[in-house]
């Protein structure tokens, strides 16, 4: 049973200036495994962790270095939770997580499904 959906788009020129006038935002958003990626691998994570948060309704509070994508072995992206973002997925009972990134040209986006 579907929980929630999130789709986002970041603009990676935008995102990339964003990130050069405010340095601490990298450390704030990602945490440090993420941290190293170019920046539009960076832009698909962050309209990955926003399209989680609107999967999970928004919930205030929200800790950006409790979401973390990983890729497993095949190299396909997975979402990685713990502290208060685990915490809200289990009372609303998710227990997988769908996700589908991209970055073309100067768009990044993100989709993700939570399900029961």
């Amino acid at each position: 049973m579907i929980v929630g959906i999130g789709v986002d788009v970041v603009e990676v020129s935008r995102f990339k200036a964003q990130l050069e006038r405010t340095p601490a935002l990298i450390e704030r958003l990602f945490v440090p495994a993420e941290r190293g990626l170019h920046v539009r691998s960076l832009a698909a994570r962050f309209a990955a962790k926003e399209a989680i948060a609107k999967a999970l309704g928004a919930p205030a509070g929200m800790n950006w270095q409790h979401c973390q994508i990983v890729k497993d072995a095949a190299g396909d992206p997975q979402v990685l939770l713990d502290g208060s973002v685990a915490e809200v997925a289990a009372a609303k009972g998710i227990l997988y997580w769908h996700i589908s990134m991209s970055h073309d040209g100067d768009l990044a986006t993100a989709m993700v499904v939570a399900e029961r």
